[in-house]
């Protein structure tokens, strides 16, 4: 019984590695599923190029035309970036333009920058109230409102402030700061 055994495992194997060599036979010699031309002239190169057809036609190389005397460049002054003709030579450089003197500004002069911090909001009797800081003191105030006598509060938004001078002047939107 032992050799039935090994005999049926020898068979079994001997079926299997025959398939396998099929398979591999089937897979190299089949075109389309071989690899493409291009693919197989490295294998060719290296079992060796003598068996690879040479080139029927060679082309005429003449080394002899690269070796002739050419003309040397003229140098015209041509600006190829230039689409327009040369102008003549003249005597003396072309007056430069002077630049003009700035505006003067006329009027009142404008109001300085407002340099007020939005702090916070606090909700007061149902109306918002604006936190805000000039750097020296914390000011509140109320939509329409005057603040520290220079300042008018024109809206007050959830995380912005709209100010501007009370003479409308100056409009600025300032952001929390917290």
């Amino acid at each position: 019984m032992a050799t039935t055994r090994v005999t049926r495992r020898q068979g079994i194997l001997l079926a299997s590695l025959l398939t396998a060599l099929a398979v591999l036979v089937a897979y190299q010699l089949w075109p389309a599923s071989g690899p493409s031309p291009a693919a197989r002239r490295p294998a060719q190169r290296a079992r060796g190029a003598a068996s690879a057809p040479a080139p029927s036609e060679v082309p005429d190389v003449h080394l002899e035309a690269l070796e002739a005397s050419r003309p040397a460049p003229v140098d015209r002054g041509r600006n190829l970036f230039r689409d327009q003709p040369e102008a003549p030579p003249s005597a003396a450089p072309p007056p430069r333009p002077q630049a003009a003197a700035p505006p003067v500004p006329t009027g009142p002069p404008p109001p300085p920058p407002i340099t007020l911090k939005f702090v916070g909001v606090v909700q007061s009797g149902g109306r918002a109230v604006a936190v805000l800081s000039d750097g020296r003191d914390i000011l509140y105030g109320q939509e329409g409102e005057v603040v520290d006598g220079q300042y008018l509060i024109l809206k007050i938004n959830v995380e912005t402030i709209e100010v501007s001078y009370p003479d409308g002047t100056g409009r600025r939107v300032i952001r929390l700061t917290g």
